[in-house]
């Protein structure tokens, strides 16, 4: 007796919020529920109809769920993510940029949770300020991991070769005088890498707003890529770099920003680079403050918080 193939699904045949579900943890990767209910429905305080779905999506095989190791005073929290099966489906549907990475159960029970929570947390401030002020920024601006080459050659790897953002946030500001789209680095700093390890990511924020890409051998370059950095593809001005401290208290994220303040000012290549807008706050401020409060300190010069990485025009 031969099985019948399973009927292929479509996020058509989903309930409207499983619709917006799965791209969502298709993205993110992994998200909490009450995460969950912030960006998809932030005008109930209560998460029952999410937790209904959820339930169904698992029950379809679109969806599965872990623990989360760190726990909670009110009990075990859970994280949800995309299945293989979840992900054809939301690939199919073309509504976000296919990619490779997938999460299984392994790393979605790894240490790595506490990092990718928090940079959903950090996207999340944004666009939940953005709601707020009347701004853009929805539950698929802000994308994790995307690979950026800073380097030519064969023989360059790794580190050397690739900058690779926490997540790129894309954040449209409107104002009486008009509209006007930020583009960020984030970089979140759960204070658990050591500071030189970060110091050495900004030189290659550094290195990537000036990167000019060698042609291949054999390529006939035109008068419109000689010379072209490789930001103009992608963005329409360099991203502010924007790291976001956590996972300590006030006096270590202090000293925290002073260190990074200290690399940037003895690398030579950052200082050479006006062209990266880049600072410092915490995940704390970015939640009750806002992004257009000054909250922000500066990598070089004077160390007085401010908004000036939010409001001011970036470098052409």
């Amino acid at each position: 007796m031969t099985t019948a193939p399973a009927p292929s699904l479509t996020t058509a045949g989903l309930p409207r919020l499983g619709q917006r579900l799965l791209p969502v943890l298709y993205q993110h990767r992994l998200v909490a529920t009450e995460q969950l209910r912030r960006m998809l429905t932030p005008h109930t305080r209560q998460s029952v109809y999410l937790r209904r779905i959820l339930q169904q999506l698992r029950a379809l095989g679109l969806v599965e769920r872990t623990v989360r190791r760190a726990g909670t005073l009110g009990g075990p929290e859970m994280l949800w993510y995309v299945t293989p099966r979840g992900a054809e489906i939301v690939e199919a549907s073309r509504e976000v940029t296919s990619r490779a990475y997938r999460i299984n159960p392994e790393t979605a029970a790894s240490q790595l949770q506490e990092h990718t929570l928090a940079v959903v947390e950090s996207g999340l401030a944004l666009y939940t300020w953005a709601q707020a002020l009347g701004d853009e920024c929805g539950p698929l601006d802000w994308e994790p991991e995307l690979v950026h080459r800073v380097r030519d050659g064969e023989n360059r790897i790794g580190d050397d070769a690739l900058l690779i953002p926490d997540a790129v946030l894309r954040y449209t500001r409107t104002t009486p005088t008009g509209r006007r789209l930020l583009t960020y680095f984030l970089e979140i700093d759960r204070a658990t890498m050591q500071v030189g390890r970060l110091g050495r990511k900004l030189t290659s924020y550094a290195r990537y707003a000036t990167y000019v890409p060698t042609p291949p051998p054999g390529f006939r370059p035109t008068t419109t890529v000689i010379g072209r950095e490789a930001w103009r593809d992608r963005y329409p001005a360099v991203p502010r770099l924007l790291i976001v401290l956590t996972g300590a208290g006030d006096a270590i994220l202090r000293r925290r920003t002073e260190d990074l303040r200290a690399l940037a000012e003895a690398d030579p290549r950052i200082r050479r680079t006006p062209q990266l807008a880049a600072g410092v706050t915490t995940l704390d401020d970015l939640r009750d403050r806002g992004p257009f409060a000054p909250i922000v300190t500066p990598l070089l010069g004077d160390p007085t918080p401010t908004d000036i990485l939010f409001t001011a025009p970036a470098a052409p």
